[in-house]
């Protein structure tokens, strides 16, 4: 079982960045698969970004990948995505995932949610 927190959205403006971090309590953090999703209002959740178990291989999608970077600190039990050049449309609620699965874009992949942070980015 694992537990996850997410921390750190806030309304910036275009352009701005922002650190979420998820921090994971319970047992073998390092074992697992961990992935960013985000839900903007009205629409499904969307997969943004995943890492396998030691942080070696890493997974964006294409509106992200020069923008946002993921990283992981297994001693720390914590996930995080730095977000930089942020645009409107990545407004949405953040949430980070947990799963033993190999990488993956799919939420079934995905045993273990967050609340989620709510990100917004205007002007």
């Amino acid at each position: 079982q694992v537990q996850l927190v997410e921390s750190g959205g806030g309304r910036v403006l275009p352009g701005g960045s922002l650190r979420l971090s998820c921090a994971a309590s319970g047992r073998a953090f390092s074992s697992y698969t961990m992935a960013w999703f985000r839900q903007a209002p009205g629409k499904e959740r969307e997969f943004v970004a995943a890492s396998s178990w030691s942080g070696g291989s890493l997974y964006y999608i294409d509106p992200v990948k020069d923008r946002f970077a993921i990283s992981r600190d297994n001693a720390k039990n914590t996930f995080y995505l730095q977000m930089n050049s942020l645009k409107p449309e990545d407004t949405a609620v953040y949430y980070c995932a947990a799963g033993l699965s190999v990488l993956s874009r799919r939420p079934q992949s995905y045993d273990f949610w967050g609340q989620g942070t709510q990100v917004t980015v205007d002007s």
